[in-house]
């Protein structure tokens, strides 16, 4: 009898130690902050940028300003989705490399923007939220981004 409840005690244990290890989905969409923009981020903008729809990279190196607030896919009609990427590390005119995944599907999209972080159109195939990989003069960043339906 001992060993049959302790062979059940083990189980459950086993069973709830299993059950712990799964990882959750990681929640979408990196926060869009209208705070003041990073130091490193303000040239061009007047003060310190406080109000402009931003979102700052995982690592911290890219900032992906959002001028096309909120995001759409198709494109709003009239309205594009313009992002200004800005650095924090030096650029040396390599391509910026967008690769996006949509979360939770097996749809991906790449775009690349010409002489590395600036100001660019990002369109993206489908409404969700997109994890973008981000590549830029052997620099490496990421972010998510929730493109709303247009």
């Amino acid at each position: 009898m001992r060993t049959v409840v302790a062979g059940a005690v083990a189980l459950a244990l086993l069973a709830g130690c299993t059950a712990s290890n799964e990882t959750p989905p990681a929640p979408c969409g990196s926060p869009v902050r209208t705070d003041a923009l990073p130091e490193w981020a303000r040239a061009g903008f007047s003060g310190d940028g406080a109000g402009v729809p931003h979102v700052l990279g995982a690592n911290g190196d890219l900032l992906a300003v959002v001028f096309g607030s909120p995001l759409s896919s198709p494109p709003s009609p009239g309205r594009n989705n313009k992002i200004l990427w800005v650095s924090r590390q030096p650029v040396d005119g390599d391509p910026l490399v967008i690769t996006a995944k949509l979360d939770g599907t097996g749809d991906q999209a790449e775009q690349q923007i010409a002489g590395g972080p600036g100001p660019s159109i990002v369109d993206l195939p489908r409404p969700g939220c997109w994890r973008l990989d981000l590549t830029w003069s052997g620099f490496t960043d990421s972010m998510d981004l929730v493109y709303q339906a247009g």
